[in-house]
């Protein structure tokens, strides 16, 4: 069945979800306009500087690049994949990911839409990846390690078929499995024979490690990013799906089943694997209680089998710590027949819709109120950063304007008491720049050692050590303190660079006074370095490193491995933290300091210019009115420049989010008053 004819079929409440994407996608590509106007009068206006301009490109790269990233998480065997092709793939007509009863999802899979290259395809890489030092994020930038089908996207079944590689298994012998990480004695079913357990000779792993999905579905296209988990072991002994991908994702959707209600594994894998990724925070996190078809008992009562479901939902909730109304029962099975079908009614009764009403009207708006926010913070300072001294301007031609006026009619011995004033005002200046320049020495020197603080070789060595003391270790005990000592390292670091961007800010902070009390300069209000925001990465970081010590699969795996991992996904964080951390710091910098040197040159050329005109005006009074008249046209120039400029950001700041639904072709970004 065609897409058309399943979206005629379905009706416009079916949709929803993908009508808000697409207005999503929509509002994205109308501030895409809005900024590259900017960017084309910066140009224009010949007011664009290296900061600015990369500032600019970096709002455009960030809403180019932006995803939408929506997990779902579940133990095996709880119909998270069929909820997966019933939200979003329903329109194939088909189950287009595998969900048969059974393990199905072996390795985690992300499904997304590769538009550097526009190609449909399937990567999967290989289980004995685990055994490299490399880490996942790594590794998907080496296409060399990864295997790629193409998918013929005019052929659902050729799809589906190949979809059915990321639950292959094979058997492989039980040391291999204890090397790659995979079994662990004490958390596995073993053999039994007599009254006691034996290890197994095989034991039966994924053939794939991670899969990469690319094709053009709509949803898709339009930035909609899916990972699809398996369950506990899975997440246990990949610390980079927790570390990393479920703490980005806007949305995690943790997927139980009527029929078992919350187990145990259920609970490690909440209370392990998602709450304590994500901050002890609720926001984003949805449990849905599928298979509530089970419940639906023609023996019963409609208002009886309601009950039912109430109850079940209410009792998952109190294991699971959350509010009631944050369990969704649905059925993805029935949902899947009734889409595929047109089946309204049963649509209805699977309830479905209630959670993409949840996606669509709560996450996707916070998503975009962030990107909002995100965009306003960049560009809305490097816009503050021309309208101040273009307004400085104004006010300095405007007052040269009026003094010349008052010339008229007045003697030499006039023109020459001022240009004496504005002699003394430049010497005056001049000493006020010198006294700059020392200023900038210091904050040079207090800026090489946050920078050295900072440096990724200072950071490797304590990389390096942290390394061989936990190789060197044979206790879980040394290892874990070896742990502990790495992110208390890591920390003080960046303590240091904390103390060090504070003093640094309070100079500057001082230079700004200095000039804008003596000679107006304007200057936006610096921004302080955001510390805050890698000490709380680090200090997560570390709680992370416990939950990842102490939990079931890695406490029980051996230590070798462990420690492999540890270094893999959570110092590999730890060291980019800091290298995102020293870019930011250079940026910062130049934003501390390059808007001030500017205007102070600005002005300085001002200064100068204002004294040519008056030695002009001394040589003959005829100069008079030709210097007013360019003084007044720069100043018209000025005036449209600004008024331009206002407008734009005022258009930036008052541009929000689209409210739920589509919006209509056309209509703009921001309607006139």
């Amino acid at each position: 069945m065609s897409i058309n004819a399943m979206e005629i079929n379905q009706g416009q409440e079916q949709d929803r979800f993908r009508d808000q994407m697409q207005a999503f996608a929509d509002w994205k590509a109308d501030l895409t306009r809005l900024i590259r106007d900017f960017q084309d009068w910066l140009g224009q206006h010949q007011l664009n500087s290296p900061e600015i301009d990369l500032r600019v490109y970096d709002a455009l790269r960030a809403l180019e690049s932006d995803q939408l990233n929506i997990a779902f998480v579940a133990e095996f065997s709880r119909g998270k994949t069929e909820l997966i092709n019933a939200i979003f793939f329903a329109d194939f007509g088909r189950r287009l990911l595998p969900s048969e009863a059974g393990r199905t999802t072996m390795c985690p899979t992300e499904l997304f839409y590769d538009r550097s290259s526009g190609n449909s395809y399937i990567k999967l890489l290989p289980i004995e990846t685990r055994l490299s030092d490399v880490s996942l994020s790594d590794l998907k930038n080496e296409d060399s390690y990864w295997t790629t089908l193409p998918l013929n996207v005019d052929s659902p079944d050729q799809m589906a078929q190949t979809f059915h590689e990321v639950v292959k298994t094979k058997r492989v012998p039980l040391e291999d499995a204890e090397k790659l990480g995979l079994y662990v004695d004490e958390l596995t079913n073993g053999e039994q024979e007599g009254n006691r357990r034996v290890k197994p000779q095989t034991v039966e792993i994924p053939v794939w490690r991670h899969a990469l999905i690319s094709f053009p579905h709509p949803l898709l296209q339009q930035g909609l990013v899916i990972l699809d988990t398996p369950g506990l072991n899975a997440l246990g002994s990949e610390p980079e799906l927790t570390i990393n991908m479920l703490p980005s994702a806007q949305a995690v959707l943790f997927v139980l089943s009527a029929d078992t209600g919350v187990t145990k594994s259920d609970l490690d894998v909440w209370q392990n694997y998602i709450m304590a990724y994500r901050n002890k925070g609720q926001k984003g996190l949805v449990a849905v209680l599928n298979k509530i078809d089970t419940l639906w008992d023609e023996m019963k009562r409609p208002d009886q089998v309601e009950a039912t479901i109430s109850e079940q939902c209410r009792s998952s909730a109190e294991l699971l710590g959350i509010d009631s109304g944050n369990v969704f029962p649905i059925s993805a099975h029935k949902a899947l027949v009734a889409k595929i079908r047109g089946n309204t009614e049963l649509l209805e009764k699977s309830n479905l819709p209630a959670l993409e009403s949840l996606l669509g009207n709560e996450i996707l708006p916070d998503r975009q109120r962030v990107i909002r926010d995100n965009i306003v913070a960049r560009l809305g300072r490097s816009m503050d950063d021309i309208y101040a001294p273009l307004t400085a301007q104004l006010d300095d031609l405007s007052s040269r304007i009026n003094e010349l006026q008052a010339m008229r009619g007045n003697n030499e011995d006039i023109v020459q008491q001022l240009l004496q004033k504005a002699k003394e005002k430049k010497d005056s200046y001049y000493e006020s720049v010198k006294t700059f320049q020392l200023s900038r020495k210091k904050l040079a020197l207090q800026a090489k050692i946050m920078f050295n603080t900072l440096d990724i070789e200072s950071i490797d060595k304590i990389i390096d050590k942290s390394r061989k003391d936990m190789a060197g270790s044979w206790t879980t005990a040394g290892m874990k303190n070896g742990m502990a000592i790495f992110f208390d390292s890591m920390r003080d670091a960046m303590q240091i660079v904390s103390r060090q961007s504070e003093e640094t800010f309070k100079l500057v902070q001082a230079i700004y006074k200095k000039f804008h009390d003596e000679y107006g300069l304007r200057v936006s209000s610096p921004r302080l370095f955001p510390t805050k925001k890698y000490t709380d990465e680090l200090d997560l970081l570390y709680l992370k490193a416990e939950e990842f010590r102490n939990s079931p699969v890695t406490t029980m795996s051996e230590q070798s491995f462990v420690v492999k991992k540890f270094f893999i996904s959570l110092v590999s964080h730890a060291r980019n933290t800091f290298i995102q951390a020293s870019k930011e710091a250079d940026t910062w910098l130049k934003e501390l300091v390059n808007p001030l040197v500017n205007q102070i040159q600005e002005k300085r050329n001002s200064i100068e210019q204002h004294m040519k005109t008056l030695s002009k005006i001394r040589e003959s009074k005829n100069n008079l009115e030709s210097q007013l008249k360019e003084l007044t046209t720069a100043k018209a120039i000025l005036v449209e420049q600004t008024s331009a400029l206002k407008k734009m950001t005022e258009n930036l700041r008052r541009c929000m989010p689209p409210e739920p639904g589509p919006r209509p072709a056309g209509e703009p970004l921001n309607p006139p008053d």
